[in-house]
């Protein structure tokens, strides 16, 4: 299958009655990869559609093919992209990673200041991280919120977690600073007016050159007539 035989689009009302499979393809996918997982129930799935904080994939025939959720912790100062999941007969078409992009847009025109994070064992969402500019960091730059990590309690990895005192375990730490991008892209604008004031002062050495060499080809046949 190919793509744009699917649409990636924020879900609402109309879109409730896939939770349920939904939680049980997330479940599913879980126990196969044989990882943890917060596992979460239909009613909660379909709130966050009902609150406009997910993103769903739909086929062409009407099928749920992917689906992805938002939620913020720590008073809107962090937001997560949780619950990716892809449907397994839709797989390998790079649906997870245009519903990474959408829910992260998502994320950035409600949340425009927040953080944004994720705990993830899959190295196919760590590398759709890192393009869209996550950087791996430790457990203390996340979210400190409790009910955060009250959600990891269903994971079968929460023993671990608990164990090293919520410092590491098996999944990978990624966030997304506002405030680091919005210096990085200073920076970037910086040295790209270093380049263009370079670039000018170059131009203003050659426009001088040509005009001093216009004036000699002027000038030489003269002084060679005399």
């Amino acid at each position: 299958m190919k793509e744009n035989e699917f649409v990636v689009v924020p879900a609402t009302k109309e879109h409730t009655h896939y939770a349920a499979e939904i939680c049980e393809e997330m479940a599913e996918s879980a126990k196969a990869r044989g990882t943890g997982i917060a596992r979460r129930t239909p009613e909660y799935v379909a709130q966050k559609m009902l609150e406009g904080k997910a993103v769903i994939a739909l086929h062409n025939d009407g099928r749920w093919a992917g689906f992805c959720y938002i939620e913020t912790w720590s008073h809107g100062q962090f937001v997560a992209n949780s619950g990716l999941i892809v449907s397994p007969r839709f797989r390998n078409c790079g649906l997870a990673k245009a519903i990474k992009y959408r829910v992260f847009e998502l994320s950035r025109s409600k949340y425009p200041e927040a953080k944004i994070f994720g705990l993830t064992t899959g190295l196919a969402v760590m590398k759709i991280n890192s393009e869209l500019g996550y950087e791996p960091v430790t457990y203390s730059e996340l979210s400190q919120d409790e009910e955060f990590w009250k959600g990891c309690q269903s994971c079968v990895n929460f023993e671990i977690l608990q164990s090293k005192g919520r410092k590491n375990c098996m999944c990978t730490a990624m966030l997304w600073d506002p405030v680091e991008k919005a210096k990085e892209a200073a920076v970037k604008r910086e040295k790209l007016t270093h380049k263009a004031s370079l670039l000018d002062k170059l131009s203003d050495k050659l426009k001088r050159s040509a005009k001093v060499l216009f004036a000699a080809t002027l000038v030489l046949p003269q002084i060679f007539r005399d």
